[in-house]
């Protein structure tokens, strides 16, 4: 299947019609076609607590219309999926997770993934949950999967962009017993789709592309089992970590432009890693959507683009930051998938087995020629700096 069949399937709505139209209620003449945010910590509740809206805790108008929207894109060929909204990616990742394990279980997590994870892993440990983790290339959390409740898959990778067969270990894990959570963030349900690979939950930071405009945190759930939709939800009402109504407003709002941002991002971060390729100074380079990259057979099997997020390597601490401080179209910054490009060195925080040379770079919406010269210029002040 062509990439463009991928992205517009015979008999189904492309992309760009799903991103704009997901989620938005039956019109109704006055009405806007994307309600406002709904403020609301209580609702009129006469009689029995019954109905869709109770407690601001449980629900919200505004979270259901981005809900709908969220399902639409994780799975536009199927009815049932639910998804859950929550504060940030954390609470997300937190709610799977401690909704579906308990003391005695074990939990199988890429040794590579988003920093912050081991911080989760120490939880859980406290909590009686064995931790066991692999690295997500070559598909190696399989050799330490018998036995365990849950298999949790970061494809590609964070920061090190590496994607293992998510179709491939989901059918190895349900043989097994266990179920599978994919971390989304990086792809988006545009790169690909794991609950129709196969996943029994999608996840995601929408605070990155999804939202992309790097103005607010939110994370989501999708799932098709309804029963496991209801514990994941009832994680929500016990913790709270429920999104503030404008931020689940704005980001209903930006999934409008979702298909437009990661097209553009995605095109130019293909054609940036296409030119560091051949840059003396660069090495490591990572990339899905280049043709020699370790991780592109499978990627091209499995994803619809490949991503805006380049990693490479520079000689030295030192000269990756001289480098950040000279680009002028980029923003030295962490977090990724945002319309502004972004850039950091990775090893400052400490929790990434990395290089110190090493640079995550984030690709945003400007003309490729132009930032693609500011990158190019600052490579080379960076170097006569060093010299």
């Amino acid at each position: 299947m062509s990439p463009q069949e991928q992205r517009h399937p015979a008999g189904g709505p492309g992309d760009g019609t799903l991103a704009v139209r997901a989620g938005l209620p039956e019109p109704v003449k006055h009405e806007p076609t994307l309600p406002g945010p709904v403020f609301a910590a209580h609702f009129h509740l006469p009689g029995e607590p019954t109905g869709p809206y109770t407690y601001g805790r449980d629900e919200n108008p505004t979270w259901t219309h981005l809900e709908r929207a969220l399902s639409t894109l994780e799975a536009p060929a199927e009815t049932g999926v639910e998804t859950v909204v929550f504060a940030s990616g954390m609470a997300a990742i937190s709610a799977v997770l401690l909704s579906q394990l308990s003391a005695g279980d074990a939990v199988v997590v890429p040794s590579d993934g988003y920093q912050a994870l081991p911080l989760l892993h120490e939880q859980l440990r406290a909590y009686g949950i064995e931790v066991r983790s692999a690295p997500t290339g070559g598909d190696s959390q399989l050799d330490v999967l018998d036995g365990a409740r849950l298999l949790w898959i970061e494809t590609p990778s964070n920061p090190g962009l590496d994607v293992c067969d998510i179709r491939r270990l989901v059918g190895e894990a349900h043989a097994r017993g266990a179920l599978v959570a994919v971390d989304n963030t990086l792809a988006t349900p545009l790169g690909q789709r794991p609950l129709e690979l196969g996943a029994d939950f999608s996840v995601a930071s929408d605070t990155k592309g999804m939202t992309g405009h790097g103005d607010i945190l939110l994370g989501h759930v999708s799932c098709r089992d309804p029963l496991r939709a209801a514990e994941v939800r009832r994680w929500r009402k016990i913790v709270g970590a429920i999104p503030g109504p404008m931020e689940a407003w704005l980001a209903h709002r930006s999934l409008a432009t979702l298909q437009l941002r990661i097209d553009r991002q995605c095109a130019t971060a293909l054609e940036l890693a296409r030119v560091l390729a051949d840059h003396p100074d660069v090495t490591g380079l990572r990339h899905p959507g280049l043709p020699d990259d370790p991780s592109h057979a499978i990627a091209s099997r499995q994803m619809r683009r490949f991503g805006s997020v380049i990693s490479f390597e520079l000689a030295d601490r030192a000269r990756a930051e001289r480098f950040l401080d000279e680009l002028r179209l980029v923003d030295d910054a962490t977090s990724f998938g945002g319309v502004r490009s972004s850039a950091e060195r990775r090893g400052r925080w400490g929790g990434d087995a990395v290089p110190e040379g090493f640079v995550r770079f984030s690709v945003g919406a400007e003309d490729p020629e132009d930032l693609i010269a500011d990158v190019l210029r600052a490579l080379d002040a960076s170097r006569k700096a060093a010299g």
